[in-house]
């Protein structure tokens, strides 16, 4: 196990131009021991460069990388203790699930075979897959491959684990069975684990916290929940969430948000947190949005256009004053395509920032602090 700190991580590709590419740019993040962190964000934006430099795969051009207070940026992945799990699995074809398993021992240890055996056969077990070890990988399904690719990175026992994408092969069912899975593990075994996805329904379930990034640039760091109801900006609030956030750009008069036929009526909470701003956008999310029977203050006339049903609930793709909106409703509403309905905007559910910046001006009353605490039957709190 292992504490991990990214202290001005710069990471500059060269190209035929003279500025060459930044892909990141000042990163600076801290792991804690055992800590579960997922690096989220658009392709592009520099996730996986950040997870090949703190491997050791990538040369850093700026910045310092440590693992448990050591300097390790200039050392080999040998040297950094690390285990990567990749997102083609990388398999050696000619070799069967054991040996697969067993190579990177064999490589980087003085281990003994029989010591190498059974660090192999612990880890299928744990893994599940004893059945598979004298099988090659084109006998093996998507899943399996991963399972023993994950083998490989656990019977190394390293200092850190790094995934990049490890699930992106994967069909929908079995990517949630694998994320529990991984999840387990990586609690079981209290290695640090820094976790790479473009997925955000991965980075909200599996991640002790989520760091955003855009651009090779930190945009928000924090638990899954903060950064869903507390985003402290407008590419994070657009960017987690599924579907994504209803937003409207709105310019500031004295009693009154004013819009595309989206006017807003200001509090004293609002008029606090929109002094000094000329053009602010308001933000809220589809659950949030609620149906009236009647016209209210804060509601406005919204048009159906598409009923996308999703079981449990339905997604009301609506357009209100030309702009598209998307409402979550119960599974049981029932409505038709074309009919008109009047939706409300809660105050203590909305989001306001600074369009020209993107800061967050104010987010919802619903904190994730302020969420309920679940209690086991032995009286304790999760």
């Amino acid at each position: 196990m292992s504490t991990i700190e990214i202290d001005h991580l710069a990471k500059k590709y060269q190209d035929t131009s003279n500025n060459g590419v930044l892909a990141v740019d000042d990163l600076n993040i801290k792991l804690a021991d055992g800590e579960f962190l997922v690096l989220v964000g658009p392709s592009g934006c520099g996730k996986s460069t950040t997870l090949r430099c703190m491997a050791g795969l990538e040369p850093v051009t700026k910045g310092q990388i440590h693992f448990d207070g050591e300097n390790v940026t200039d050392q080999t992945p040998e040297e950094r203790n690390i285990a990567m799990v990749f997102q083609n699995y990388a398999l050696y074809p000619n070799m069967t699930a054991e040996q697969n398993i067993e190579f990177g021992l064999k490589m980087t240890t003085k281990l003994s075979k029989e010591e190498r055996t059974k660090r192999v056969l612990e880890t299928a077990d744990l893994l599940d897959i004893e059945d598979l070890l004298d099988d090659k990988p084109k006998e093996l399904s998507g899943g399996q491959q991963q399972r023993v690719a994950l083998g490989r990175a656990i019977v190394r026992e390293p200092k850190v684990f790094l995934m990049d994408e490890p699930l992106s092969n994967l069909d929908a069912k079995l990517r949630t069975t694998m994320r529990t899975e991984i999840q387990q593990l990586q609690s079981e075994l209290g290695v640090t684990t820094v976790y790479v996805t473009h997925d955000q329904t991965e980075a909200m379930t599996m991640g002790d916290r989520i760091a955003v990034l855009d651009g090779g640039q930190l945009q928000q760091i924090g638990t899954p929940l903060e950064c869903y109801y507390e985003p402290e900006n407008l590419f994070v609030a657009n960017f987690i969430g599924e579907p994504s956030m209803n937003l409207f750009p709105l310019e500031v008069s004295e009693d009154e948000l004013i819009g595309n036929e989206v006017n807003y009526a200001i509090s004293d909470r609002i008029r606090e947190a929109v002094t000094d701003h000329r053009h602010v956008t308001l933000g809220i999310r589809p659950e949030d949005i609620e149906i009236m029977e009647t016209d209210d203050l804060n509601s406005f006339v919204g048009t159906i256009q598409v009923v996308e049903p999703m079981g449990d609930q339905n997604f009301l793709h609506l357009t209100v004053g030309g702009q598209e909106v998307t409402a979550a409703v119960s599974g049981e509403y029932k409505t038709n395509e074309g009919s008109k309905v009047s939706l409300k905007f809660p105050e203590e559910s909305i989001h306001l920032f600074a369009t020209e910046t993107g800061e967050a001006l104010l987010n919802c009353k619903r904190h994730s602090t302020q969420l309920p605490t679940i209690t086991n039957l032995g009286g304790e709190t999760a």
